[in-house]
């Protein structure tokens, strides 16, 4: 079966730095690009950041120039690195697999459940 793993969630402070991880298995990995998204308590669940299969990568704007996407493909595994955190960040992280690069989360057909990244004042 598809399975997606997040992992590398926690409480920062602000201007800290996190790095997320997503190891996948059950697929092709190299096959798919990757997407990570995020959904604080009571609201909608946005886009965050996109790679596909070879590497090419797109940030949401609340993210450029803090936020870096990138994969290995020879360890199935999808990163989030995350710089200058502020508290707008705090949120569940999810990271799902779609056919192509998306900032659409209908486009993705597994996601995983997801870790909490929680940066205080």
């Amino acid at each position: 079966q598809v399975q997606l793993v997040e992992s590398g969630g926690g409480l920062v402070q602000t201007g800290g730095s996190l790095r997320l991880s997503c190891a996948a298995s059950g697929y092709t990995f190299s096959s798919y690009a990757m997407g990570w998204f995020r959904q604080a308590p009571g609201k909608e669940r946005d886009f965050v950041a996109a790679i596909n299969w070879s590497g090419s990568a797109t940030n949401a704007d609340s993210v450029k120039g803090r936020f870096t996407i990138s994969r290995d493909n020879a360890k199935n595994t999808v990163y989030l690195q995350m710089n200058s955190l502020k508290p707008e960040d705090t949120a569940v992280y999810y990271c799902a697999r779609s056919r192509y690069r998306s900032s659409t989360p209908g486009s993705y057909d597994y996601w995983g459940q997801g870790t909490q990244v929680t940066v205080s004042s």
